[in-house]
């Protein structure tokens, strides 16, 4: 097959204990996934309707290359999350059939436009342009499932400048891992290559040019960086 113009590279991630990488097909996000987190952006958790976004596969950042601030924002935030990688698909899928997709575990930041996220709240407006710009997903190597013995004590945790910003526990997610995909199955068909960044704990803040952040899912990954 010939194209008009050169096909756009697949964005991918390094696999921690292998030479091998993996392909991004899409990038799903779940809101509010942590009360705590919730209560902090003056929102309510609806645990009979998780919320979900989309990032664009081409903004995930991988290597630990540099983060450039983006642009039409004063208030560049930090989120940190558990990503979750699959390996197979499905669709209207049960939790119990849901969990069997998980290839691999990481960790990374769903970097927010905060200003532009206000103001789109106050008009109605859709989020993607705090959401889904350029960049605004760096995520760590790769852990394969196989590998990783996840418990509900798991620590997430982010540091900026060394200094803890961002820190619990897996067990305090309002929908774990097999929940997540169950629903978010049943909007649309997943397929091996999704990544699903499964919700923020509370202590997101804003990062300047200049700031180093460790994001760390205890045991599993971790993912360095700086905005630049």
């Amino acid at each position: 097959m010939t194209y008009t113009i050169a096909p756009p590279a697949l964005p991918s991630l390094p696999i921690i204990g292998s030479d091998q990488r993996f392909p991004i097909r899409r990038v799903f996000c779940i809101g509010r996934n942590y009360a705590e987190h919730a209560r902090e952006m003056g929102a309510s958790v609806d645990k009979s309707a998780p919320m979900f976004f989309c990032k664009p596969a081409d903004a995930v950042i991988s290597d630990g290359a540099d983060v450039p601030y983006p642009s039409a924002t004063s208030d560049l935030h930090h989120e940190v999350e558990m990503v979750v990688a699959l390996g197979r698909g499905g669709h209207d899928l049960a939790p119990e059939q849901a969990g069997s997709l998980v290839w691999g575990y990481g960790v990374g930041l769903d970097l927010t436009r905060r200003d532009l996220q206000a103001q789109a709240k106050a008009k109605g407006h859709p989020w993607d342009v705090a959401k889904a710009f350029d960049h605004s997903a760096p995520v760590s190597a790769l852990r394969p499932a196989t590998d990783v013995s996840l418990t509900a004590d798991t620590v997430l945790r982010l540091s900026v400048n060394d200094a803890l910003r961002q820190q619990t526990a897996l067990s305090e997610m309002v929908h774990d891992v097999p929940h997540i995909l169950a629903a978010l199955s049943t909007l649309f068909e997943l397929k091996a290559g999704d990544l699903v960044f499964t919700g923020t704990p509370a202590g997101v803040a804003a990062l300047k040019r200049g700031d180093r952040f460790h994001a760390e899912l205890v045991g599993v990954a971790t993912l360095d960086g700086r905005i630049v």
